[in-house]
């Protein structure tokens, strides 16, 4: 009781933001025409019970006029009840959609706003598969919410409904018991009741496994669809180190855990199957096995006979709605799990990543103090005392791998939430990092160069010169083609692309993480001088391991390691930039 309490609770969390957002009205009103078209449907159930008697009795009194006549009204039924069919399912749908559209933004926004899909990667959250939870968990939490609700909610009125009929239908049942006579009103109605109470217990015993299987399925498939991809964007460095059969080892390990998995979750759906089937067949005669004795004896009709029995179906149908819903029920709660599961993480990364380093106004450059940066696991890495760059400075960040350049200019461009200290700079000057590997997105040429500005920022002309002035000359009448550009330009290109990005944002503050190892020293330093000469005000930021680039600099931030060596100075003095 406690655990379906505690899934209620869950569901309620998850769904009532919908329902107070900007979107609220029209999506009361859809949920509101959903549940009248239900209410109809179920009113339309109950009408055609009541046709039952009059049509057959028809038949067992061979009238044909009225035989005719009752054809008449089933037409009439039948056409209410296709309508409110077809307007129920299209009203469902574009309530799903809409619902979906909305919760969808929400987790695209939160997973994305302030760096917290960064944050995830590096905290190593078990929230795993982020993009699976987004597309496909989404989707069936909103289609089994909608379906389970709505469901439920016209199997209680359908209850309600048949319930009476049945109970009037249904007189009182002689028993003796110890030698005294008792008479069970409305006995139909508790026979259905207790025919699908012991189905729903016994459903219940032997489903139970089916949600935590649904829940490790969506997780293995997710991790197998993930490694699929990672081998595809990286299909030329597995080439080149001949790592084909280990990417088959790695990818049959993933997929022996589905095939494990949903075996597993074949023989606890076949066990399942075994009894609902069975039930199911069962419920098919047993409305007619508990009705038929009245109707033999001549106390009611052929048209009563198959009321009651369809009224009693209608009920035990009812009350057997968790059996039928069995697997439906496990994969929402698995759904559910996962939603919370996300949304925990999320939360726990945003409250984490404000304690990391605070920010601060500078009129002119960048002043760091106190700066204690640490990796994920809380271990030092990098200490500085009290760190200034004037603006326009070109300084050098050089030192043995591991002394943490990179994770230096992850704080600087605040996007490391591990540490303390304060990083002070001019808020409206832009700020750029270019990292060693650039991100090049797939599509139109224009919108991976503008990235992340939208290419209609810039004119066509100016795209076109900036690819001229980086050596990309070739590409400058390419930028409306599309293409898989990760895997079109080497490594070199994309670097230059990266370069050819910092041109047209000309930010005030450009830090460059290796941007330039993949190209020989002659282009780099082209390639820094063209910076320097289209961006004069501005300060850079390097790091880099070539003794050429010292001469492209004017200032060097020497770290390195003593003693201890996770626990990192720089050399010297707080005064720590020295001339090149």
């Amino acid at each position: 009781m406690r655990a379906l309490l505690t899934l209620l609770g869950d569901i309620r969390r998850l769904a009532l933001p919908y329902f107070r957002s900007e979107e609220r009205w029209s999506a009361i009103g859809l949920l509101a025409a959903v549940i009248a078209l239900e209410l109809a449907w179920v009113f339309a159930t109950v009408l055609l019970n009541e046709w039952n008697v009059a049509f057959y009795n028809a038949i067992q009194d061979k009238d044909f006029p009225a035989f005719q006549h009752q054809l008449l009204v089933f037409c009439g039924l039948a056409a209410g009840a296709i309508v409110v069919a077809v307007y129920q399912v299209y009203l469902k749908q574009w309530l799903e959609i809409r619902w979906r559209r909305w919760l969808t933004k929400r987790y695209l926004d939160a997973w994305l706003s302030d760096n917290v899909h960064y944050r995830l990667r590096l905290s190593g959250d078990a929230a795993d598969n982020p993009d699976q939870r987004i597309a496909e968990d989404v989707q069936l939490f909103v289609s089994r919410t909608i379906g389970v609700g709505v469901g439920l909610l016209g199997t209680v009125v359908s209850l309600f409904s048949f319930s009476i009929i049945l109970w009037n239908l249904s007189g009182p049942l002689p028993l003796t018991l110890f030698g005294h006579e008792l008479n069970v009103p409305g006995y139909l109605f508790w026979a259905a009741l207790i025919y699908a109470a012991f189905g729903t217990l016994i459903a219940h015993l032997i489903g139970r496994p089916l949600v935590k299987l649904n829940f490790d399925q969506q997780r293995y498939e997710a991790d197998f669809r993930v490694d699929l991809v990672r081998v595809r964007e990286n299909g030329e460095q597995i080439a080149l180190l001949d790592g084909a059969g280990a990417e088959d080892r790695k990818l049959d390990g993933r997929f022996r855990r589905i095939f494990g998995n949903f075996v597993d979750l074949m023989k606890a759906q076949k066990r399942l199957t075994w009894f609902t089937a069975g039930y199911g067949q069962i419920s098919t005669i047993f409305p007619y096995v508990v009705v038929s004795p009245a109707y033999f004896a001549g106390q009611i009709q052929l048209g009563q006979l198959m009321q009651t029995a369809s009224a009693f179906s209608s009920v035990q149908s009812s009350f057997s709605f968790f059996i039928s819903s069995y697997v439906t029920l496990a994969e929402w709660t698995s759904v559910v799990h996962r939603l919370t599961g996300f949304e925990a993480a999320i939360a726990r990364v945003q409250s984490d990543g404000r304690a990391a380093f605070a920010t601060a106004p500078a009129a002119e450059g960048i002043a760091l103090t106190d700066m204690d940066v640490r990796l994920p696991g809380g271990a030092p890495l990098l200490a500085l005392d009290a760190i200034r760059i004037d603006p326009g400075a070109r300084v050098l960040i050089t030192g043995p791998s591991g002394t943490g350049k990179t994770t230096l200019l992850r704080a600087i461009a605040g996007i490391w939430p591990y540490g303390s200290g304060t990083v002070a700079r001019n808020g409206d000057h832009r700020l750029m990092v270019l990292p060693q590997k650039p991100y090049v997105p797939v599509g139109r040429l224009d919108v991976a160069l503008a990235y992340p500005r939208p290419p209609e920022d810039f004119p066509r002309e100016r795209l076109a010169e900036v690819l001229e002035a980086v050596g990309l000359g070739d590409l400058a009448g390419r930028l409306d083609a599309e293409g898989l550009w990760p895997h079109e330009l080497s490594l070199g290109e994309q670097q230059r692309l990266g370069i050819a990005r910092a041109l047209l944002e000309t930010p005030q503050v450009l830090l460059l993480d290796e941007s330039t190892s993949a190209l020989d020293e002659a282009s780099e330093e082209r390639l820094y001088r063209l910076l320097h000469a289209r961006l004069p005000q501005s300060t850079f930021i390097s790091i880099g391991h070539r003794s050429t680039l010292t001469d492209l600099h004017d200032r060097i931030l020497a770290l390195h390691g003593e003693s201890a060596p996770r626990t990192l100075r720089p050399a010297g003095p707080p005064q720590i930039l020295r001339p090149a």
